[in-house]
């Protein structure tokens, strides 16, 4: 059980969030937990899904976002978002088992996405305080200052949705993937 109250349905969403969970169910045909936990807030909300909104529109492909959020939520040890993201990169960036286990190891088998996986990490580990090796890394693999911004952007909305989740426990609501084991 999540340790704030997510509301069992749109109606029971704060009225100021009711349409932008409507739009999300129009979009995906449900609405996922993790939507209605932030609902509580309809400021967040809308932040969450502007700028999830805008980062779509960015010059990053969707495989490589999937793999980003993977690679992260693994870093972080959220289990919702290692689940969610899991159906996402399978179902919808048509990521294969073996592709998505390298993305949780800070890797891809695609040569670019590879940097831009591993320079994540580096930036989520890292605080965002990599070495310049770090950055000419990503640069040398053919990312420009535009994709490099949009990279850090998605570890810091990945980043949040993975700590908003663990702090309240997020019920998952796709099929389960645990963290491996950090010991």
């Amino acid at each position: 059980m999540s340790r704030l109250p997510i509301p069992a349905t749109i109606e029971a969403a704060p009225l100021a969030s009711q349409p932008l969970l409507e739009a999300v169910k129009k979009q995906l045909g449900v609405v996922p937990n993790l939507f209605r936990l932030v609902s509580n807030s309809p400021s967040a909300l809308e932040g969450y899904l502007a700028l999830s909104g805008a980062l779509s529109k960015g010059t990053l492909p969707a495989p490589t976002r999937e793999r980003i959020a993977l690679a992260v939520a693994e870093v972080n040890g959220c289990s919702y978002c290692l689940s969610a993201h899991t159906y996402l990169g399978k179902n919808l960036a048509k990521l294969d088992d073996a592709e998505m286990a390298a993305n949780r190891n800070g890797t891809s088998h695609d040569p670019k996405a590879d940097a831009a996986v591993r320079f994540a990490v580096k930036v989520a580990r890292e605080r965002g305080h990599v070495s310049p090796d770090v950055l000419r890394a990503v640069q040398t693999a053919g990312y420009d200052s535009a994709q490099i911004i949009e990279i850090v952007l998605h570890v810091a909305l990945n980043t949040w949705t993975n700590y908003i989740n663990e702090l309240a426990e997020t019920e998952i609501d796709f099929p389960v993937v645990m963290p491996r084991d950090r010991s």
